[in-house]
């Protein structure tokens, strides 16, 4: 007879290894503030590793493969996906996190699952929601990284239910992620966050409450500041050549000569630290480096006309699904087929703390592949 301490025992030796080999400030799988609704522990993983697999085989993660990241170009298979770029982010957040004897399984959550809440298109995507939203007056906004949790906690399915129940520090990393606006180069965790702070938090850039959170953080920049190069540089918008020398002369003039700079510089000066620090050099670097590239690429007259695409789609997907529910569409054939699966999506997903119709368009647009939301507005307008 196999006694239940012999079948914990895999999970339970993995958790004294942390106590024993990781840095003081790491955070410790078996010291995790757990799920929202208590399961029973997994003998063989930790809680982290178990976040992991839910976000690893969840719908949502699938489709970040055809997501865009700033650019959409069907016919080029070196663009950048969302998904490559979270590949990218995970990776190199691993390796800082290796170097400081971090949580390596926490920040291989927080990376896969970080955005999982992008909705197609990119930010165009997501601008084009939060106009429609500010038009119409309406109480939320869209925000990717809040989406992102809205995502694990009530859209993804998980073993017939909704929600990935995941734990309490994976879900505050993904909400706590993004930081690009702020010129921040300290992060020191908000160990005493609580429950109701994830929401609130992220509406105000709260940092994460662990340093793998910050890890993923602050990385989230390193990761496409010079992929975003790259692929501009295949639209004929701008090289390497182009970064003014002072940043070059700082960070380096390709993707991976950025990156090593960035990733190196965190890890010295992270190293024995309760903080995630990146030197104000590199930071300030780092900053005028994605100014420049907000100026050159996103402002650009191909984004723009690509971003008022965007819009056009995104504003017939939204006028179709809320006449289709109010009675109003008298749409095609076809495309009173394509919301067909708009319905079931309905059906599928109730009320949730008395979400409006509105939330649910919102939902189900933001869930969207680029390749769907184009496909759908084509068969409902005809296209």
């Amino acid at each position: 007879m196999v006694t239940l301490s012999e079948r914990t025992l895999p999970r339970l030796l993995k958790e004294e290894s942390e106590i024993r080999d990781l840095s003081t400030y790491a955070t410790k799988s078996g010291h995790s503030r757990g799920r929202r609704v208590i399961e029973e522990a997994c003998p063989v993983r930790t809680m982290f590793e178990r976040d992991t697999g839910r976000i690893l085989y969840s719908m949502p993660f699938r489709r970040l493969r055809q997501k865009t990241q700033v650019f959409f170009n069907p016919r080029n298979d070196h663009i950048c996906t969302r998904m490559e770029h979270v590949l990218y982010v995970m990776y190199l957040a691993e390796t800082i996190g290796k170097a400081l004897k971090l949580n390596q399984d926490l920040i291989q959550a927080i990376s896969l699952g970080h955005d999982l809440g992008h909705a197609p298109f990119g930010h165009a995507g997501e601008d084009s929601l939060n106009k429609i939203l500010a038009e119409r007056e309406e109480e939320f906004r869209f925000q990717h990284e809040l989406h992102s949790l809205r995502t694990v906690d009530l859209l993804a399915d998980h073993k017939g239910r909704l929600g990935l129940n995941l734990s309490f520090e994976v879900r505050d990393g993904i909400v706590s992620h993004c930081g690009e606006k702020i010129g921040e180069y300290e992060l020191v965790p908000r160990r005493r966050k609580r429950e109701e702070d994830l929401i609130e938090g992220a509406w105000q850039h709260m940092l994460p409450a662990t340093l793998e959170g910050c890890v993923v953080r602050i990385v989230d920049r390193i990761a496409y500041v010079g992929r975003d190069i790259e692929d501009a540089y295949r639209a004929g918008l701008m090289s390497f050549s182009d970064i003014p020398a002072e940043v070059r002369s700082e960070l380096g003039d390709s993707n991976s000569a950025i990156v090593n700079t960035l990733v190196m510089d965190v890890i010295a000066n992270s190293y024995g630290q309760d903080a995630i620090v990146m030197s104000r050099e590199k930071g300030e670097a780092l900053h005028e480096l994605i100014q420049e590239n907000y100026n050159r690429i996103y402002l650009s007259e191909p984004i723009q006309i690509y971003e008022a695409m965007v819009d056009n789609v995104i504003r017939g997907l939204f006028t179709a699904f809320l006449e289709a529910e109010t009675g109003v569409f008298s749409g095609s054939q076809e495309g009173q087929l394509a919301l067909r699966n708009f319905r079931e999506f309905l059906t599928k997903h109730p009320e949730e703390e008395n979400a409006s119709l509105v939330r649910h368009i919102v939902d189900y647009i933001a869930g969207m592949t680029d390749h769907y939301a184009t496909s759908v507005f084509n068969s409902i307008y005809q296209i």
